[in-house]
């Protein structure tokens, strides 16, 4: 749990395939549980590609590990009727934080479906059902959204979330702490001041990051990007050089007055874990 001494810090997770995903998913979890978190979060498919074994994930992550999980909701694909159903199912189990987003469509799709277009939307919409129920976090670019027209735009589009009734942000993840801090102060001008929370994503595959990055348009700086190409497929190398990287980042976040650290797991514990023993985390008292 967040102290004076210790900023807020998640883990996301995404719905495994098979049972033995499943159980990997469960064990990471719990070993990440030991640290005190203050939630988990859970991914949603496409188009809600994923949404029962999201829905059944959180519920498994709530009731086994003792700290609070948060699903991903988005509005892409939905009607009111199934948006409204999930959340009903979510409050009755006793879930009091929701990740709010768009969402992607599933390719082939073609344009947006559903009744609620944006997240803006779907933040209203979530409020009108259910109040003050939920702790909603949005989405957040700081190195710009892949679709959107330009940088005002897209701070404009974030600025409607949060005068929705967004409760704080989660960013994209990202390479150079300037973009986060050149985001903050950009928004901080328009008059929003929720928390945003830096996403962190561990270095460890440098093929998997580079076409992750190619996809929702995260940055590799030529610098890293050069370095973790010479390594080649020296695995060991690659990883220590990204867990180094990721640790000084997160140290200047820190400094800087990030609020926290919300790390894309990518259902593995270890990446996370050692940049967490970087930071001088340890666990909790």
């Amino acid at each position: 749990m967040t102290t004076a001494s210790r900023p807020g810090v998640s883990f996301e997770f995404f719905p495994a395939k098979t049972e033995a995903g499943q159980a990997k998913l469960l064990d990471t979890a719990r070993e990440l549980a030991r640290y005190q978190p203050d939630f988990f979060s859970c991914t949603y498919g496409a188009g809600g590609s994923t949404r029962d074994r999201t829905l059944d994930t959180v519920l498994q992550l709530d009731r086994e590990t003792g700290i609070p999980a948060a699903p991903h909701l988005s509005c892409v694909g939905d009607s009111k009727a199934e948006l409204r159903q999930l959340l009903d199912h979510y409050r009755q189990a006793g879930i009091r934080r929701i990740v709010a987003l768009r969402g992607d469509l599933p390719s082939g799709m073609g344009l947006a479906s559903g009744e609620l277009r944006y997240a803006n939307e779907l933040v209203e919409f979530i409020r009108q059902e259910t109040g003050d129920h939920f702790h909603i976090e949005v989405a957040a670019y700081p190195e710009m959204h892949p679709q959107a027209r330009n940088f005002e735009d897209d701070l404009c589009n974030f600025a409607r979330k949060a005068g929705a009734g967004a409760s704080s942000a989660i960013t994209q993840y990202f390479f150079s702490a300037d973009c986060y801090f050149h985001f903050v102060e950009r928004i901080t001008r328009l008059g929003v001041s929720i928390p945003v929370v830096p996403g962190i994503m561990p270095i460890t595959n440098y093929s998997k990051l580079a076409r992750f990055s190619d996809a929702c348009g995260a940055d590799i700086p030529r610098w890293i990007r050069k370095q973790l190409e010479a390594y080649g497929d020296d695995t060991g190398s690659i990883q220590a050089f990204g867990e180094q990287v990721i640790t000084e980042m997160c140290e200047r976040l820190l400094q800087g007055g990030a609020p926290g650290l919300h790390f894309y797991t990518l259902n593995q514990a270890a990446p996370s874990l050692a940049i967490w023993h970087n930071l001088g985390l340890g666990l909790p008292q």
